[in-house]
């Protein structure tokens, strides 16, 4: 009976995770969290994490210690009397030894505002890498659902045509219609048909696609959540242009990344000139002996009476490196004015890219809303050659050109409205909103 109990438990869960409906901030979420891309853009931050701990370890000082243990046969000298000794003999010694670096140049400091810098551009990186992928989800997602919704439109007009079918079989019997109409709405049906086996391998590869990206294999079960997306608009399409690659230029992480790139270049070119600067280290020694020829004091005594101190100061003025450091400061500063460049270059991308976004966002919305009066005048077409059709007015053949223009007015209008809704959260994510925060 347990077993039993455990074996419908489990195929319960398998049951239930079969039936899993993906939502959009579940794929994005998952996306964020499981991404390799991702995931070695995080490593990046450990790594700047690292290098910020290693400069900040330069301030702190050195500390040394050590021991030893030994024994002489032969002629050797007693480390305790540093005379020649014929003897054999057991010595011992230790030390400690601390070194500080007073002064080099700033050098030290100029570390550990390059770390913080460094730390900065990698999670500007890491932001700009989970909006991306977030877009690409995102895209990836409403392709599903456009997918289906035009397969919703096929199945649906599939079944007014066998209803058709019907109608015209009657209509035919009846002697009111020629067989031929019967014949055409009946190849009509065979298209139709045709376009829903596309339509559905359609789904499933726009299915496929999105598994792939959030890195998930079993394709077979995965799914997402059934619903209609509408448009949501938070006020960004009515706004201008200027304001929206003005609020771009501030938010961005493209140009928050070349700045910091530009803090990096700035921090090297000092860092490179403090190799032109003295640097003082100070030191601090304490060193005792033991060994077993001393008979009068005992190991403890002799460690006290054998050690010694030394302490001091070290001064190293820089004078000629073959031009090491002179190179190294010219290369900084080149290094500089080709992230200056960047900076300028990225301001400039970012503006051509906005504005593009921008004028696509706008022509999507033209195209959404003609789409949809085609859709009004494709109804009111098809409704009234379905009418004369009815009553044997018109024929088979024109009832279904009337018929595939206005499945295709649907079609594109579904098109049209999912490419303006992914158009206007890419401006949306331009203006400054998080991708976490933008509204399907």
């Amino acid at each position: 009976m347990k077993k039993s109990i455990i074996i419908a438990l489990l195929l319960c869960g398998v049951f239930a995770q079969a039936q899993k409906k993906w939502t959009l901030k579940e794929c994005v979420e998952y996306a964020i969290e499981n991404n390799i891309s991702i995931k070695q853009s995080e490593l990046d931050i450990e790594v700047t994490e690292i290098e910020k701990l290693t400069a900040i370890g330069n301030f702190i000082p050195t500390l040394r210690a050590g021991a030893g243990v030994q024994e002489n046969t032969g002629l050797s000298f007693n480390p305790t009397t540093n005379q020649a000794e014929t003897e054999t003999f057991l010595s011992a010694n230790g030390s400690i030894n601390a070194g500080y670096n007073v002064f080099d140049g700033l050098r030290n400091i100029r570390q550990v505002q390059r770390a913080k810098i460094s730390n900065i551009a990698s999670q500007y990186r890491l932001s700009k890498m989970k909006d991306d992928i977030s877009l690409f989800v995102a895209n990836a997602y409403l392709q599903v659902i456009l997918n289906k919704a035009n397969l919703e439109v096929l199945v649906s007009q599939n079944q007014v045509t066998k209803e058709q079918i019907k109608r015209t079989q009657e209509l035919v019997d009846a002697g009111v219609l020629p067989k031929g109409d019967l014949l055409e709405i009946k190849a009509t049906d065979a298209s139709e048909l045709q376009s829903i086996v596309g339509a559905e391998n359609s789904v499933q590869l726009s299915l496929i696609n999105l598994a792939q990206l959030l890195l998930i294999t079993d394709y077979e079960n995965f799914d997402i959540e059934e619903r209609t997306y509408n448009i949501v608009d938070e006020g960004i399409a009515s706004k201008n242009v200027d304001e929206v690659i003005n609020a771009a230029k501030t938010n961005r992480s493209e140009i928050k990344i070349a700045e910091q790139n530009l803090e990096l270049s700035k921090k090297d070119v000092q860092i490179a000139r403090g190799a032109n600067l003295p640097s003082i280290s100070a030191f601090f020694g304490y060193n005792t002996r033991y060994t077993d020829r001393d008979e009068l004091n005992s190991f403890i005594d002799q460690l006290s009476l054998n050690d010694g101190i030394s302490y001091g100061l070290n001064l190293n003025v820089p004078i000629l490196n073959g031009f090491n450091t002179k190179a190294n400061i010219k290369r900084s500063k080149i290094n500089v004015l080709r992230s200056e460049f960047q900076l300028e270059q990225a301001k400039l991308d970012l503006e051509s890219t906005v504005y593009q976004a921008y004028v696509d966002t706008k022509g999507s919305l033209k195209s959404y809303e003609a789409a949809q009066l085609s859709v009004e005048s494709q109804e009111l077409a098809y409704q009234y050659a379905k009418d004369r059709y009815d009553v044997g007015l018109t024929n088979a053949f024109d009832f279904s050109q009337s018929k595939l223009r206005y499945d295709n007015a649907i079609i594109n209008a579904n098109r049209a409205k999912y490419d303006y809704i992914f158009k206007l959260k890419i401006l949306e994510l331009y203006f400054g909103i998080p991708a976490s925060e933008l509204k399907f």
